[in-house]
């Protein structure tokens, strides 16, 4: 389900990011179609622009993300934000208002963003953060399946003209996972196998 004013926001941003950016999507096919249900969809978090890129790759949904809280209160992107979809996550504190708003959101037939660094690697490489335990939290109380995505790009640092590749891996319903409610470490462990496929879809693009 695509709210109007995602549809034109991301109709606008489409070609002035694949003539600045250079975007290339692999793996396209893999993205769910409506009819398949909704996903919670996984990426890396390198910069600040992986939101935009995972929007512009993924055509069929439109993907709700937890965005830091203090972006709402700021006028005018603050509403944009929200129109688009967004909602407040205050960062460090575990909070747990925005897993059940993922959750809730989910139940009612609307896909999510996530990443499960839970926060941007700035300078870094995806294989030198590490996975928190969110994605998997929200996907085994919404028995939610999963869309890994790889957003590849030199050196992990976005410049105009740079090509940015998004690769779409194959979804992964969570019953794959044997998500066991009484062993202790799941969330980590099947974050953990998330997070290392994301890494993964990496490897297959130069």
């Amino acid at each position: 389900m695509k709210s109007v004013f995602y549809v034109i926001i991301r109709t606008l941003l489409v070609i002035p990011a694949k003539l600045l950016f250079r975007v290339k999507v692999v793996g396209r096919k893999n993205e769910p179609k409506k009819k398949e249900g909704v996903y919670l969809v996984c990426g890396n978090h390198q910069t600040v622009l992986d939101p935009v890129f995972l929007c512009i790759a993924l055509r069929r949904q439109q993907p709700h993300f937890m965005a830091k809280a203090e972006l709402f209160r700021v006028p005018v992107i603050g509403t944009l934000v929200r129109w688009l979809g967004a909602y407040p996550v205050s960062r460090g504190k575990g909070d747990v208002g925005a897993i059940k708003h993922a959750i809730k959101l989910l139940e009612n037939g609307r896909s999510i963003g996530l990443f499960p660094q839970g926060t941007r690697c700035a300078g870094k490489g995806p294989r030198e953060c590490r996975a928190k335990n969110g994605a998997a939290m929200i996907a085994a109380h919404a028995n939610a399946t999963i869309l890994p995505v790889h957003i590849k790009m030199k050196n992990y640092t976005w410049k105009f003209f740079r090509r940015v590749t998004v690769v779409i891996g194959e979804p992964i319903p969570f019953e794959r996972f044997g998500y066991d409610k009484e062993a202790t470490g799941e969330y980590a462990r099947i974050s953990a196998e998330v997070y290392g496929e994301i890494c993964r879809l990496g490897d297959t693009v130069k």
